[in-house]
């Protein structure tokens, strides 16, 4: 199947987003060109030292590493498409263990533990709740390249039973509206919910995605998703999927690349540049069709919003959720503006009381690893998950009593 042959005709709002990008990049060309010149000048540098220094910079901005885990931690559970780890260290805190999701969008899962210093998982167990897991993503082959949302769904129930419920759920991104998806279907396996940068109401806001997702469907099909994962031989490259980022803010890889090229003496500064770009430019494939799941369904249609998702039969209607819930948004976040995160108090029955919103400074992935994020707002929500926490701690006992052993074929490996 071809992508649409008939020009392209941008919407207002697209067209003004297009602008106000073209005008970034011309700005953050002129002065990264000019903060390196500058500095060339000053420092005496010659051709021979400009040529130098153009090597070194396509050295760091090609030379990647995969990413790691930084925390200890244990792989309790794997599957062909996801795996469980453990980062409780063998706390035994009677408290209700947590869940996280991390976003699912062609990066390694370990955003959630970025670094010694900015770790939601250290955050998380800083803040009392010591028994905490993750969700890993793994990334698509050939062998996985038909699994769906029911896959992912399935692999959750296990990893719930591995842990004992109650848990905490807490859904970053892409993994927020799985954790939504996952509550709905099994709200008394869940004693809270947050939901971090993640879209619920995904044509909520002016965000860049919805808009383009429009246009390249605005015949009614998504030929042109289909086409790109036919492609590729049924998955959906996380290449493409990284350039679909980039290509919504491309000023800031630019100034991403000046920026490095003004500092390439400056060794905290590359070092900072390496562990980002690691992360972010290691990319990994999707399922073809759980991607193509997620255009049509989520994307395109709004059908977890309108109550509409249903999974192995059994609808996924977050109108019936009670739980305690907590969702946090980036003001300048441009992949999930905040009216599409806050949207889940709306359509969830919690208790106003028992709704907290807050709203950081900054953009999507400061949400999950910055500075700002981690500092100021997720300690108070953690807080407060802590504070239900302790309530449901005897109940979750009582059911971990009940799974006296591990089954043999889900034998804990260290991680290495």
């Amino acid at each position: 199947m071809s992508p649409p042959t008939s020009p392209l005709t941008f919407s207002p709002v697209m067209s003004a987003q297009m602008w106000d990008s073209a005008t970034e990049m011309w700005g953050a060309a002129a002065e990264g060109t000019a903060n390196y010149w500058l500095g060339a000048l000053m420092g005496g540098a010659g051709p021979l030292d400009v040529a130098d220094d153009a090597l070194r910079w396509w050295g760091a901005m090609t030379e990647r590493q995969e990413p790691t885990w930084h925390s200890p931690n244990e792989l309790v559970l794997e599957s062909p498409t996801a795996a469980l780890r453990d980062f409780s260290q063998g706390s035994r805190k009677q408290v209700v263990p947590t869940l996280v999701l991390p976003p699912q969008a062609g990066h390694h899962s370990c955003i959630v533990d970025y670094s010694t210093e900015q770790s939601q998982i250290e955050t998380i167990r800083g803040a009392g709740l010591e028994r905490v897991w993750s969700m890993e993503w793994l990334g698509a082959d050939q062998s996985t390249k038909h699994a769906g949302i029911s896959d992912y769904v399935e692999f959750l129930e296990r990893c719930v039973e591995e842990i004992g419920q109650p848990v905490n759920l807490i859904g970053d991104c892409q993994g927020g509206w799985l954790a939504a998806i996952y509550a709905a279907l099994h709200p008394d396996q869940i004693n809270t919910l947050t939901l971090a940068g993640s879209p619920i109401d995904f044509h909520a806001g002016e965000g860049p995605i919805h808009e383009w997702v429009k246009q390249l469907c605005s015949t009614g099909d998504i030929s042109f998703y289909e086409a790109m994962v036919a492609g590729a031989g049924g998955v959906m490259p996380g290449d493409y999927i990284l350039g679909g980022f980039i290509t919504i803010k491309p000023e800031n890889e630019l100034s991403k690349q000046l920026q490095l090229l003004a500092n390439l003496d400056d060794p905290t500064h590359r070092r900072r540049y390496a562990e980002f770009e690691d992360w972010f430019k290691f990319t990994q494939d999707l399922p073809g069709d759980f991607y193509l799941w997620i255009v049509r369904e989520l994307f395109r249609d709004n059908k977890l919003i309108a109550g509409q998702i249903e999974v192995g039969g059994r609808k996924a209607d977050l109108s019936k959720l009670k739980m305690p819930l907590n969702l946090l948004a980036g003001a300048t976040d441009h992949i999930t503006p905040p009216p599409q995160v806050f949207a889940a108090a709306d359509v969830m029955s919690t208790p106003a009381k028992d709704v907290t919103r807050r709203t950081t400074s900054g953009g999507h992935l400061g949400l999950f690893m910055g500075r700002e994020a981690l500092r100021e707002h997720w300690p108070p929500i953690l807080a407060d998950v802590l504070a239900h926490s302790r309530t449901r701690a005897s109940k979750g006992r009582a059911q971990r009593a009940a799974r006296a052993k591990t089954p043999a074929d889900r034998k804990t490996i260290p991680a290495p």
